[in-house]
């Protein structure tokens, strides 16, 4: 497949994930770290099209407009989700675990965005894939997900919360079997541990967050972006040396391939929806060239 956009160290494919895979070469990627639709039906063509027409009736959530005056991104109600979804959902991770499998070198980590509803779908898939489960990164963030009443005119249920309001995110995370020991994966494949943010401190499982500010949603406007500040360290923490390359299976608007090019490792972006990847083209370049002030390592 030819490339649709390369920025630097950056190249991003226009394809479904799951053929790019099939068509990669073993052992040629270091790390993964994808962000991906968490039910996938959401950027189905027939839900995207609800959304579009104002989100009535789909599976897209349309918040209320906050107190600075800036109206949130929709976002998806998973709980909308049927049992047949749920288990569809299991199989395609399924098989995006067995290509990604093929693709990574021994030791390499993969880092995946997921919410507290489905990560258990997710991580059993990944598992059964033959990854091995490494822990689970915690980023701490309060979104708008959860915390509503339930329906009543009369305000019977005042006091009463249908699901409890969402204050965290969990980002799983897995690891290809190792070739041999530790230290002679580290040497032969560049890959096997997480770079420590310093040397007296390791890379820890909570990162303190927020949502991505205006300015980059400005850039981006995705409705799952994440902010450069939490995407730079998992890129640092994900390739040891530095070296190898990166890849984001569900690319969006390119905040990682950005991520990867502020750190200046490799990365190798892959997303099927054309809409998304002519934003990508305009985004990465922006988002690389933000400078954080005060960024905050774990």
């Amino acid at each position: 497949m030819k490339p649709t956009f390369t920025y630097g160290r950056a190249t991003l494919y226009r394809a479904d994930c799951l053929d790019w895979l099939h068509e990669r070469r073993p052992n040629t990627i270091h790390a993964c770290l994808t962000d991906p639709p968490y039910g996938l039906v959401e950027y189905s063509r027939h839900e995207l099209r609800k959304l579009r027409n104002g989100g009535e009736g789909g599976v897209w959530r349309l918040p209320p407009q906050l107190e600075d005056g800036y109206i949130r991104m929709p976002l998806p109600r998973f709980t909308t989700l049927s049992a047949r979804q749920v288990e569809d959902i299991e199989k395609f991770f399924s098989k995006w675990g067995m290509g990604l499998l093929r693709v990574l070198v021994p030791g390499a980590h993969v880092m995946v965005a997921t919410n507290p509803l489905l990560s258990f779908v997710i991580s059993e898939a990944l598992y059964r894939a033959g990854l091995e489960r490494r822990g689970e990164v915690v980023r701490l963030v309060q979104t708008m997900r959860g915390g509503d009443r339930p329906k009543d005119p009369r305000r019977k249920f005042a006091d009463l919360s249908v699901i409890p309001r969402s204050m965290w995110e969990p980002w799983l995370l897995f690891r290809k079997p190792l070739d041999g020991r530790i230290s002679d994966n580290l040497r032969k494949w560049n890959a096997g541990a997480l770079r420590r943010p310093s040397k007296d401190r390791p890379f820890g499982d909570v990162i303190r967050s927020s949502p991505a500010p205006p300015s980059e949603r400005a850039i981006a406007p995705h409705p799952s972006l994440k902010p450069q500040a939490f995407l730079r360290q998992a890129v640092h923490a994900l390739l040891p040396f530095g070296k190898g390359v990166l890849l984001d299976t569900f690319a969006g608007s390119g905040s990682t391939l950005a991520a990867a090019q502020a750190v200046g490792v490799r990365s190798i972006g892959v997303e099927s929806v054309g809409a998304y990847c002519r934003l990508a083209v305009r985004a990465v370049p922006q988002l690389a060239s933000l400078q954080l002030n005060g960024q905050v390592i774990n």
